[in-house]
């Protein structure tokens, strides 16, 4: 069997996965989403023993009948599943092991992610000191969105129009004359 060390690694993997993608998780069940994912990053998915099918069935096989998640003992019972059938050529226990290896090893992976193109275009079109008319007012001179201050007329009620210069003068003319 696997010493405690292992058997920390493998609980730290398992962790990694079962948070990986939400935010709310708690690190202590992995759902049927995440479970493939651990499959297919830590490549026991191979394509030829192994499919995401044979990994789909495993996880409904060891989970609870009405649960969605596994939890980590119900974990370790799917990678034995999956071991053999991994493994073919080894025995259960050093089947075991090395799938216990592929796992320890594997990280969540973010393949697909967009990244932000720097091109001269893009540079010239997000430059928001050259930006004029009514898009300028939305920019701050740092170059940060002022909000909905920036996009909408906000009235103000004062009795004044917009942009009269001598807003709020009315009562100290009003005592000077007094």
């Amino acid at each position: 069997m696997a010493d405690k060390s292992d058997k920390e690694q493998l609980l730290v993997s398992f962790k990694k996965f079962s948070v990986h993608g939400d935010a709310k998780a708690s690190g202590k069940e992995l759902n049927g989403k995440n479970w493939a994912k651990l499959c297919k990053d830590c490549k026991i998915i191979d394509g030829k023993n192994v499919s995401a099918t044979d990994v789909d069935i495993v996880f409904s096989k060891v989970k609870q009948k009405t649960s969605r998640v596994i939890t980590y003992e119900e974990f370790q019972r799917a990678l034995r599943d999956l071991a053999l059938k991994r493994f073919s050529d080894q025995c259960l226990e050093e089947a075991v092991q090395s799938i216990f290896r592929l796992v320890e090893e594997g990280e969540p992976t973010n393949v697909g992610v967009t990244k932000a193109t720097k091109t001269a275009a893009v540079d010239r079109l997000t430059d928001t000191s050259r930006y004029t008319g009514s898009h300028k007012e939305r920019f701050d001179e740092s170059g940060r969105g002022r909000g909905r201050h920036g996009r909408e007329e906000i009235v103000e009620n004062t009795g004044y129009v917009g942009a009269y210069k001598n807003a709020g003068t009315y009562e100290t003319k009003m005592k000077g004359e007094k």
